[in-house]
């Protein structure tokens, strides 16, 4: 099998990057990164692909008085490289909906909360605030509603007494690694397509978000 061509679109440290690009590396992920975009030029997550031996982008939010124009800018800046699939890799921008048409049904997002749990920002105080017991992260195909598009599959942890949104969110981010990986491995060997707005698995309609711990038996 090919390896299926993706661009990954960060905006940070890049850790959930840096989990894609050794699964590639390693032969366990069949994709091709053929780059690495950010909306910050400083950003990490550009070093660490850089070193990896892949292309890099910036489109600079800043530079941009109009949501309408960046997002045009980052299309043209993506589709250099043909990607089949656009990986969202803790990328914060909103974007709008003439750039998700363009690459609807092969736009996912990995966003840290058990969705549709606190969509947005700021998931981790508010789990805490809210006294939930579990916490997690979801993997989802991006639409026009932010954080609001079919959820694919979703990891859980538990919220531990004493916990601080710190401690949360790095346990949270020690799953989300291995959970985008699977779901992007599944896009790439063309078992996992979204067909009419709703995820299909081996050509099976997923009624529910699956649970990453029951699927790899954890």
């Amino acid at each position: 099998m090919a390896p299926v061509p993706i661009v990954v679109l960060i905006s940070g440290e890049g850790t959930n990057l840096q989990a894609i690009i050794d699964a590639a590396a390693g032969g366990s992920l069949p994709v091709r990164i053929r780059a690495v975009i950010s909306n910050r030029p400083g950003a990490r997550g550009l070093v660490r692909a850089r070193r990896a031996g892949i292309e890099t982008g910036a489109v600079d939010h800043t530079r941009f008085t109009r949501r309408s124009d960046f997002d045009e800018a980052l299309r043209q800046a993506i589709d250099r490289y043909h990607p089949e699939l656009v990986v969202l890799a803790g990328f914060m921008r909103v974007l709008g909906q003439p750039f998700v048409d363009h690459y609807r049904d092969r736009l996912i997002n990995i966003h840290p909360s058990l969705l549709p749990a606190f969509p947005g920002l700021h998931t981790h105080r508010r789990a805490l605030e809210a006294g939930v017991a579990e916490h997690g992260a979801s993997v989802h195909f991006v639409t026009n509603q932010v954080d609001g598009g079919p959820v694919i599959m979703r990891v859980r942890v538990p919220v531990r007494p004493g916990d601080d949104t710190k401690a949360l969110g790095a346990r949270v981010l020690r799953r989300e690694h291995a959970l985008y990986v699977k779901v992007i491995g599944w896009f790439a060997e063309g078992r996992l397509r979204l067909i009419d707005g709703v995820p299909q698995l081996d050509g099976r309609p997923l009624a529910q978000p699956l649970d990453y711990d029951e699927v790899t038996g954890r």
